[in-house]
């Protein structure tokens, strides 16, 4: 087994790290505040399952 799986991590990033992800964290709440406004959907990770918000805004689940 890999070093890189038996590794423990951080519970905190370093200042670095806490910088990029504040990065992608604002990147992504963008791209879905934008597909909001277009009146697209979007789907999403929620609760351990793909999570669907519909055109509207609205959240639905994805259920088919």
């Amino acid at each position: 087994m890999s070093d890189y799986l038996t590794e423990s991590f951080k519970k905190t990033p370093s200042k670095e790290g806490q910088i990029i992800l504040e990065s992608l964290q604002k990147a992504v709440s963008d791209a879905l505040d934008k597909k909001r406004r277009l009146g697209q959907y979007a789907v999403i990770w929620k609760n351990g399952a793909p999570f669907m918000t519909n055109e509207e805004g609205h959240n639905s689940t994805n259920e088919q």
